[in-house]
């Protein structure tokens, strides 16, 4: 293990670790980071949205102006997303995932844990494999490695593959010929290394890879979630506000409807059902990672020198409006004096297109320097001693669509009295963020084995994270919102008012872009203190102190619209945590740990939503004051008889809430049954008909923390002359969680479990092997995260039936459905 920036092995290091070697992700079958969570306690893990989460504290929003909770570090190199902790056992020699804040030799936004993966290297032996494999969902994968030597001295390693897969996880019924979602990928991948012993002393390495994606809807970021709810009728809703609402299609006021779906969503029927007519895809293109490292062997020491960085340009588009409705006629937009005369015919009634789409794109580079001295002799003193360096600047555009909305093309009002100008783009929705950030550190940890049996570690890190950036936002009310007719353009007075981190916001009346400027920096002082007592060789225990930190960063982007306090303040966390590890007699070996957390302003996304249809929703990263975590986290590994070996894990989590209000987004009106008001909003909203409130959060749990789950996995190897078959059963349960700090019902997962399976043959000579694999055998609905939930609200002029509040509609992240196939791995020599 290089847990602690040394080789150790799993078993002397008094940290938390889950450990998954390329043999034992085949044995057991991880392919993924979501198949990862199954096999690591506290590990909670979002296909969708690119987030993760362990014991609790995790990254719940896709702003890049505020940090993930997680660190995932590939090769030393520090990396925004997770993609290459999911790369197959044929590029990665092993993951490492390390619990609990890791805030001394990892830094940066390590306050929930941390992902080491290591990449399979050059070897200095000639080395060739080919894998190959065909699922259900018509999946194929292609791989292919080749390692050896060049030199007596430089040694190379290329290795790549292509995955595709063309039938969803969900069928689309729409008559318009739009394809399934979940799973639908064409991706490839190439890695290069170079190995270099230039002297006994100094050896480098270095390593470019490069990634392409084309795929439908499949990938991180595509569409994987079950939507159950009713669509909501009424002409004008507060979720998507900016167009008419495409539901009223099916209120029975609307007349010449267009749409390729059934009035009743298919996804209440069947929850790999859907209905849309905009395809999703997911696209990577100008992919490069580059990851190096440089050492210098002295005579008690080790200096190493670790650079590296990553661009790319990812694209995400999809269906906004969640319908087939393609267009309708209403009259139900104009004046109230107005529509009598409309429905008898006096006037016509007015068509809106309603094909509503959504394009998401990151534009991403960044490049990090770490300096290592690292002790290497044998006495009772061992020390690290780093420095880091890390800047990325990226743009994060993101906008809607309303191809079929010709008037954009023409006048545009004002909601500041006057024209705006008009655009041909129709986009009711334009968010153009660019940022920059640095980061700088310097910190050291030092052990110091007092006697042969203990062990005292004492790291201290100083870290500081400068931000800084701009926003250019337009907003443009569609025909059939504000006015019957003509775009209404608000950009003129949002964003009026800014708070702590906003140093401007200007509007631009040629270009009709409101700009806002951010500017900000946070520190902190993070360390450990631990002890660790060695009794005998076969036993550890270690009782360890921690401090972890999370910059603050802006809520801006995605789904914000020049909100006020864009601001968040930096999290802090400080851990207190007792482990052992013992190996007991040659057959059983056992881990654990208990641990508790007091963890201060935790970054929560929120918003409070509109107050009246013509109104923008107000989106923050909430600072939740004080919240608690505490768990028990056991590993097991039994070997009763020589074939048969045994995994059973299991975590207890209790993360929640100690102290905190705020408005949820789904009740603002706090109306729903269990809520807890406690204060005015100081905002009267128009589809409740009353007030908004706050609501007192104390003892709600933290999201995506799932209070039990348990995993057990059994292996048994039958010997034969010509080879060797291994079965491999695995069985998941998980308990429910929330998506939200607000424990209600409509956030709320259930739990699940989950059955795999997997033969394995392998030949006398090692040449080939063979595996059967299945997984959800018995194709139940797992949950990857917490439920997202919004309010069912909305507003039909002189129609108050189709006014108000409707209900909640929930939103379940589903993982994959059943899925079975073959793989086969030939090795050349």
């Amino acid at each position: 293990m290089t847990a602690e920036k040394r080789e150790q092995s799993l078993q002397d290091v008094p940290v938390a670790i889950s450990a998954f070697t390329a043999e034992k992700r085949d044995l057991v079958g991880i392919n993924t980071v979501q198949d990862m969570t199954n096999f690591t306690p506290g590990l909670q893990y979002s296909t969708q949205t690119d987030r993760i989460s362990l014991r609790g504290v995790g990254r719940l929003n896709n702003s890049h102006a505020a940090d993930s909770s997680v660190a995932v570090y590939s090769d030393g190199i520090y990396s925004t997303s997770t993609v290459q902790a999911g790369e197959t056992p044929i590029f990665i020699d092993r993951l490492e995932v390390l619990r609990g804040p890791q805030g001394t030799l990892y830094g940066r936004n390590s306050i929930g844990g941390a992902i080491n993966v290591v990449s399979r290297k050059p070897t200095e032996d000639w080395y060739a494999e080919v894998r190959g494999t065909y699922a259900n969902y018509n999946r194929h994968l292609l791989e292919g490695a080749i390692s050896g030597p060049i030199t007596d001295w430089m040694q190379f390693r290329v290795v790549g593959n292509w995955d595709k897969q063309t039938k969803g996880w969900f069928n689309n019924v729409s008559t318009t010929g739009t394809p399934d979602d979940g799973g639908v990928i064409d991706t490839t991948f190439f890695e290069g290394q170079l190995q270099f012993q230039f002297s006994e002393r100094f050896d480098a390495w270095m390593k470019v890879s490069l990634i392409h994606w084309n795929n439908g809807g499949g990938g991180p970021g595509s569409r994987s979630s079950w939507e159950p709810w009713n669509y909501t009728v009424a002409q004008q809703s507060q979720r998507d506000n900016l167009v008419p609402q495409a539901g009223f299609a099916y209120s029975g006021l609307a007349t010449n409807v267009v749409t390729g779906c059934p009035a009743t969503n298919p996804a209440l029927k069947d929850v790999r059902t859907e209905c849309f007519n905009t395809p999703g895809t997911v696209r990577l293109t100008n992919t490069v990672i580059f990851a190096s490292q440089f050492n210098y062997h002295f005579d008690n020491f080790d200096v190493k020198y670790i650079a590296g960085g990553t661009k790319y340009h990812y694209f995400l588009t999809g269906d906004q409006d969640r319908t087939g409705v393609v267009s309708y006629s209403t009259c139900y937009t104009l004046p109230a004096a107005a529509i009598p005369g409309c429905l008898a015919g006096t006037t016509a009634p007015i068509t809106y297109p309603t094909t509503y789409a959504f394009d998401y794109q990151e534009r991403e580079r960044w490049w990090s320097h770490e300096v290592n001295i690292i002790s290497t002799g044998d006495g009772p003193f061992q020390y690290v001693i780093g420095a880091f360096l890390y800047h990325e600047d990226y743009d994060q555009p993101v906008f809607t669509q309303l191809p079929g909305e010709t008037r954009y093309d023409g006048i545009v009002a004002s909601a500041a009295g006057g024209l705006a100008p008009s655009t041909s783009l129709r986009r009711p929705y334009d968010d153009r963020p660019h940022f920059n950030i640095e980061s700088k550190a310097i910190f050291t940890q030092i052990d110091w084995q007092f006697t042969p049996q203990w062990k005292t570690t004492i790291g201290l890190r100083y870290g500081e994270d400068h931000k800084h950036g701009y926003e250019k936002t337009r907003i443009i009310f569609a025909p059939g919102t504000l006015h019957p007719t003509l775009p209404i353009d608000v950009t003129p007075v949002i964003g009026l008012v800014g708070g702590d981190g906003v140093v401007s916001t200007t509007y631009d009346p040629v270009t009709g872009f409101k700009t806002r400027l951010y500017d900000d920096t946070w520190k902190a002082m993070t360390g450990t203190f631990g002890l660790q007592y060695d009794p005998n060789d076969d036993m550890m225990i270690y009782a360890k102190y921690s401090r972890g930190y999370k910059a603050g960063g802006f809520r801006i982007g995605i789904d914000t619209s020049l909100g006020a306090d864009p601001r968040t303040e930096k999290e802090t966390l400080d851990s207190y945590e007792i482990g052992f590890k013992a190996n007991i007699g040659r057959t059983f070996q056992i881990n654990g740990d208990v641990f508790y957390y007091d963890y201060k302003n935790a970054q929560v996304p929120l918003s409070q939503p509109s107050a009246t249809a013509g109104a923008t929703s107000n989106s923050i990263l909430f600072n939740v004051p004080k919240a608690r975590s505490m768990g028990l986290e056991l590993e097991t590994i039994w070997q009763p008889i020589e074939n048969l070996q045994i995994l059973a894990n299991y975590s207890y989590l209790n993360a929640e809430v100690r102290k905190g209000q705020a408005i949820d987004p789904a009740d603002s009106c706090a109306l729903q049954p269990g809520a807890r008001q406690t204060r005015l909003a100081g905002v009267t909203d128009s589809f409740c008909a009353g007030p908004q409130y706050f609501q007192d959060l104390k003892g709600y749990s933290l999201p995506n923390s799932a209070k039990n789950r348990v995993t057990v996995s059994g292996n048994y190897t039958w010997n034969f002359e010509p080879g060797s078959l291994t079965a491999t059963a695995t069985y998941v349960w998980r308990d429910a969680q929330y998506g939200s700090i607000f424990d209600r019902s409509y956030y709320k997962a259930p739990s699940f479990d989950q059955v795999d399976a997997r033969l394995t043959w392998r030949d006398a000579d090692n040449k080939y092997t063979v595996i059967a694999f299945a997984k959800n055998i018995f194709n139940t609905e797992g949950y990857a995260n917490g439920t997202g939930a919004t309010r069912s609200a909305g507003l039909t002029p002189g129609q108050p039936g189709f006014s108000g509040v409707f209900g909640v509609n929930s939103t379940y992240e589903l993982n994959p459905p059943r899925t079975y196939g073959i793989e086969v791995q030939y090795r050349f020599f």
